[in-house]
């Protein structure tokens, strides 16, 4: 769990498009990662 203020670790996911973009590549740019924790599972 990460607390406020604490730098995000590295990591790499596909965005809308399934092309890979890498934190890295942004930084320096706001970053807001939203995601549904229960989507694509059962109920």
């Amino acid at each position: 769990m990460l607390t406020a203020g604490t730098t995000a670790p590295t990591f790499t996911l596909p965005d809308q498009h399934g092309n890979l973009v890498a934190l890295d590549d942004l930084r320096g740019h706001w970053v807001l990662l939203w995601w549904y924790p229960k989507a694509s599972t059962p109920g």
